[in-house]
């Protein structure tokens, strides 16, 4: 059989639902490929015990024969993690891994070689981590980082409040940058999770693109919060009508991030909603615009 797509078909440098299935319910492997999740990931790390873990790498490895699916491996240099490793060599239907507990290019280096020219996703979990992004955000191979929130705190002991974990969002947002490659994800969404609006709005604020989700009914909520919103696309219609689509208007240096911003919504609103595809590729008519609504860009 021929391997098919998951549900949306958004690039991995701009998927914002990361649902994490464990590998030892191969019976939820279908279902999570129809959710509206962007990127479903196998978890062969801390989604099944020590001693399922040779039945989960068969399980996955039989799904991705006619299927397509990320997979989260054990850390590098383990034991846990050669072995997932020589699992997916040759596996059709890996999309990418995400690589569990990266501290160094060099882990980012170790998967790469046995699967050469796979995406990584490196999941970023510790204090040593945080300290090396930007040398895991340069390391061939890597296309985005991703925040291990859980074993983070464990390992500085910080708590779960977004004041406490600022400088490592903060660290994890420049590296990314610096490095040229997309936004990160940010940690889980946790099962039960009492305001996931709240979660999103710092995962938004702190420049983070994407969120690991451990429930699919979490998926289509964590979709929309990290789209632009209807008011976003106001904003950019109006700042790409008054300073025009090539910058022919702007006044002054101020402008140009405007313009870029206003550019840069309306790319991603393009690759997520093909009905904002529509509405930005049509013809604008020249009426006049309201001020938008307290944004300055």
């Amino acid at each position: 059989m021929q391997a098919i797509q998951t549900s949306t078909a958004i690039p991995a440098e701009h998927a914002r639902s990361w649902l994490l299935v464990s590998g030892a319910r191969p019976d939820a492997f279908a279902a999570a490929t129809t959710c509206p999740a962007d990127a479903v990931i196998l978890d062969l790390e801390d989604g099944v015990i020590p001693s399922g873990k040779p039945a989960a790498r068969d399980a996955v490895r039989a799904f991705l024969t006619d299927h397509q699916a990320w997979v989260r491996i054990s850390p590098a240099t383990t034991a846990e993690g050669d072995a997932d490793l020589l699992a997916l060599r040759g596996v059709p239907g890996l999309l990418g891994v995400m690589l569990a507990k990266t501290e160094s290019a060099a882990h980012i280096e170790w998967a790469a070689a046995t699967l050469p020219g796979i995406p990584i996703v490196a999941l970023v979990e510790s204090a040593l981590g945080i300290e090396r992004a930007f040398e895991i955000a340069s390391a061939a191979g890597t296309i985005r980082l991703a925040f291990g929130t859980g074993d983070f705190r464990r390992d500085t002991l910080a708590a779960a409040d977004p004041a406490a974990l600022a400088y490592a969002r903060g660290r994890l947002v420049v590296a990314s940058r610096a490095a040229g490659i997309a936004g990160p994800v940010d940690g889980p969404c946790l099962t039960g999770e009492p305001d996931l609006s709240r979660a999103l709005a710092t995962t938004r604020i702190m420049g983070m693109t994407g969120m690991l989700c451990m429930l699919d009914r979490d998926t289509a909520v964590v979709n929309t919060g990290l789209s632009p919103s209807d008011d976003d696309l106001d904003w950019a219609d109006h700042i790409l009508d008054r300073l025009g689509a090539d910058g022919e208007h702007v006044a002054d240096g101020s402008d140009l991030p405007k313009l870029a911003r206003a550019k840069r919504i309306h790319e991603l609103a393009a690759t997520f909603d093909p009905v904002s595809a529509a509405r930005i590729t049509s013809p604008r008519l020249p009426e006049p615009r309201a001020h938008p609504r307290s944004r300055s860009g």
